[in-house]
């Protein structure tokens, strides 16, 4: 910013400014707020991870799949794509259970590994929570004879 004056003699001379430039905010702008991550969140980052593990058929109790069906059919209703996940989220850390049924003839121990260490790693990744745990309840085992659940249409 330049300032014209007049001298006594009446030459014109600039003039500069030496007011300081102000500093907006403080310190690293990664650092001015906070992020809160909602439980849903982290249950649908940890559902979808687990369901990319090989062995897991679905999650959720039987009884829970069959109400999501029911209420997959209703018009307007949508998916849960969190059946079969609780989490509980703080602000650094979170804890999760997971219940799911493994296909027949895979080892219940390696998928509940597999499913532990990819939900982990995509959690951490994604929410930046620590993961202190996670609880895998296998509740079914979908044996290779038994028929998927498919509705039956109304109209034929």
């Amino acid at each position: 910013m330049t300032d014209m004056t007049t001298t006594p003699e009446g030459d014109q001379e600039p003039q500069v400014s030496t007011r300081k430039a102000t500093r907006r905010g403080g310190g690293d702008p990664a650092t001015r707020g906070r992020t809160t991550i909602a439980d849903g969140v982290v249950e649908k980052i940890a559902a979808l991870a687990a369901r990319d593990v090989v062995g897991v058929h679905a999650l959720g109790s039987g009884l829970a799949r069959t109400f999501g069906a029911v209420r997959d059919r209703v018009p307007g209703g949508s998916k849960s794509v969190t059946r079969g996940v609780k989490a509980e989220v703080g602000e650094v850390q979170t804890a999760l259970d997971l219940e799911i049924v493994v296909d027949y003839g895979v080892s219940i121990g390696d998928v509940a590994r597999d499913v532990r260490e990819n939900v982990i790693a995509a959690v951490e990744r994604m929410a930046g929570l620590e993961v202190v745990e996670v609880n895998i309840a296998v509740s079914d085992v979908k044996l290779p004879e038994e028929e998927e659940e498919e509705p039956e249409p109304r109209i034929q």
